[in-house]
């Protein structure tokens, strides 16, 4: 998050799930199932979604459609291990501005 907000995109924390209440209800939080755990915006206004993994994790089914469905509509999307892949995202003349 700290690179990108310093690469200057506006960048939030999307912590998806469900939770029951005391009722014992569900209550699903975060944007949708699959939905990347950073949204944002770059400098230049394109949406971005970072799906961040471990450098062995791998991305769900639905973490997939999620990413191919951002970059489908012209937004910027993908998987990041470290914070040097999540600027990589960016197209270069973001990141060197």
């Amino acid at each position: 998050m700290l690179a990108l907000s310093d690469a200057g995109c506006l960048i939030w924390r999307n912590n998806t799930g469900c939770l029951k209440n005391q009722a014992g209800i569900p209550i699903k939080f975060g944007l949708c199932v699959g939905s990347s755990d950073l949204i944002g915006i770059t400098p230049d206004g394109e949406f971005l979604a970072v799906e961040i993994k471990t450098p062995t994790g791998r991305a769900t089914p639905e973490q997939t459609r999620f990413i191919n469905a951002v970059r489908s509509r012209g937004g910027i999307a993908g998987i990041a291990r470290s914070p040097a892949d999540a600027l990589a995202l960016l197209p270069q003349t973001k990141t060197n501005e």
